[in-house]
């Protein structure tokens, strides 16, 4: 066999993996890929072994175990007001599998996505694979807002779906009920569904809410809500999320999630399921990440970086404009070979990849990593 015709012919590793290697070959301080470096609630580990230990090792039911599905109805629907039933959730491996089974379950080729930029690296190839045309729409650099405007211009017969993610990979922009007002008045009175990426749901800062499609009746209606345990309980490499839909959509997700994986980690569902019942658990969140955030950025304030406080994620945007006039992606590349430090460079998330001077840096570090690694940043 001397070739193949590819469905993805310009897509290359994610840069997530590029960065995170050329990190471990140069023995930098990896402050690229988005996971923690500090160690999860011990609390929750013994909970996942002691599950294994009870033989909880066999195959799951195809939508989650119905204790940790009714942990996270009752949840969400505390938190947003929402009406979530037990037929409308399905457990996922991870976020990104949530966000790739609600595309294949509603994209038909020709269908139009709109998605804003940047963003995070799976959804464009994603909408591609299933014969679907994404249509970026750029936030507002340097604050990164939405022009609402723009997005109801793109708005076509052809369009299917909105994508959004808030709080935002990689901005840590989270929207406000002014944006939230504007998405209701796009979608209004059309068949264009959502696809809601919330995986940093319990990472706002400043008092800021976490405005859910939850939250809004006209939203939720049309809305996959995707979710990740892994990045609210600090086990990123656990790969385990969930879906939220109405009934219509979750009845389709589940058609393509059962070939897929057809059900999730079982042991974990079991650990997570009683864990999640002590609130404090992701209540406390916004507190533990607002620390870390104004840890890291009173540690670099006289660095030569310019920097808005993060409003949520555990990510945070910094400018190098002041330090070179090198494109992201070679700057983040002399930062590892040369300085021992790893980052993002937020082009390959920019529509058409425009460079600018932007690169992300990732805060879910122990004190002593995110000491390190700002004593780099002002050598720079």
């Amino acid at each position: 066999m001397k070739s193949i015709t590819s469905k993805l012919p310009h897509i290359g590793t994610t840069i997530f993996t590029k960065m995170s290697k050329l990190a471990q070959e140069h023995n930098a301080i990896n402050l690229s890929q988005g996971f923690p470096n500090f160690e999860a609630d011990s609390k929750l580990l013994e909970m996942q072994n002691q599950a294994v230990k009870n033989h909880r090792n066999q195959y799951a039911p195809l939508s989650g175990l119905p204790k940790l599905n009714q942990a996270v109805l009752d949840k969400a629907n505390s938190l947003y007001g929402s009406n979530y039933a037990e037929d409308e959730i399905c457990m996922t491996a991870g976020a990104t599998q949530a966000i790739f089974t609600s595309l294949a379950a509603s994209i038909h080729p020709g269908d139009e996505v709109i998605m804003l930029k940047p963003a995070y690296d799976c959804y464009e190839p994603a909408v591609a694979l299933f014969g679907g045309k994404p249509i970026p729409i750029e936030m507002k650099a340097p604050t990164y807002e939405v022009d609402w405007n723009e997005v109801q211009d793109k708005v076509s017969s052809k369009t299917k779906m909105i994508m959004i993610n808030s709080p935002h990979n990689p901005t840590g922009k989270v929207f406000s009920e002014a944006d939230m007002q504007a998405l209701i008045q796009i979608v209004k009175n059309t068949n264009i569904l959502i696809l809601s990426d919330e995986v940093y749901e319990h990472m706002t800062f400043d008092g800021r809410p976490h405005l859910s499609v939850a939250k809004y009746p006209e939203l939720q209606s049309r809305s996959f809500l995707t979710a990740s345990f892994g990045k609210t309980f600090h086990v990123t490499g656990w790969k385990l999320g969930y879906v939220l839909a109405p009934k219509l959509l979750m009845k389709e997700f589940k058609k393509v999630h059962q070939y897929n994986v057809f059900c999730v980690n079982h042991p974990m569902q079991v650990a997570i399921s009683e864990y999640i019942a002590d609130k404090n658990t992701y209540l406390n969140l916004p507190d533990f990440y607002q620390k870390k955030r104004d840890q890291f950025l009173s540690l670099i304030q006289n660095s030569r970086f310019e920097f808005t406080p993060s409003e949520g994620t555990y990510f945070q945007m910094a400018s190098y404009k002041n330090i070179s006039n090198e494109k992201d992606t070679d700057f983040t590349l002399r930062l590892i070979k040369e300085f021992g430090l790893a980052a993002i460079p937020v082009s390959v998330f920019n529509k058409d990849e425009k460079c600018r001077k932007m690169i992300r840096f990732c805060f879910a570090k122990t004190d002593a990593t995110l000491e390190k690694a700002a004593e780099i940043i002002n050598r720079i």
